[in-house]
């Protein structure tokens, strides 16, 4: 809990219990969790919290770059506490999405876009699992 004060702190972000037990679940989390399905676990171990701070504090998370926010299953949007550069496969039968490594996928073609100017990208696959 020290670590996630101080990360708090360091971020500019005034540590209260609730943003603590927010932090602390959407930072430790290897999901890419929706606000609502980050509501339900932080409820489980802090009962104080309401919706609109569980919200607060992710919008918040995402400004000062701790995790970001996508649009990665149909009208629901995930947090990501994997802010380094990587891409996502979104299993299409489980709806489970996994991080893939950004060495894992070439993109090419993007000096060809005659009018945009190229800052960021990401791909997104969908597909199914395959049994290991």
């Amino acid at each position: 809990m020290t670590d996630t004060i101080d990360l708090l702190r360091q971020s500019g972000i005034q540590p209260t219990p609730q943003r603590i037990a927010v932090a602390e679940f959407i930072l430790g989390s290897k999901t890419h969790p929706s606000a609502d399905e980050v509501f339900v676990m932080v409820r489980q171990t802090c009962p104080t919290v309401s919706r609109a701070t569980v919200y607060n504090t992710l919008n918040l998370l995402v400004e000062k770059g701790l995790i970001r926010q996508q649009v990665l299953r149909e009208g629901t949007i995930i947090f990501d506490s994997h802010v380094a550069a990587h891409h996502h496969f979104v299993d299409e039968e489980t709806g489970e999405i996994h991080d893939v490594p950004w060495d894992a996928v070439q993109v090419s073609g993007a000096e060809k876009l005659i009018g945009f100017e190229v800052h960021e990208f990401q791909v997104v696959m969908r597909g199914r699992l395959r049994a290991k």
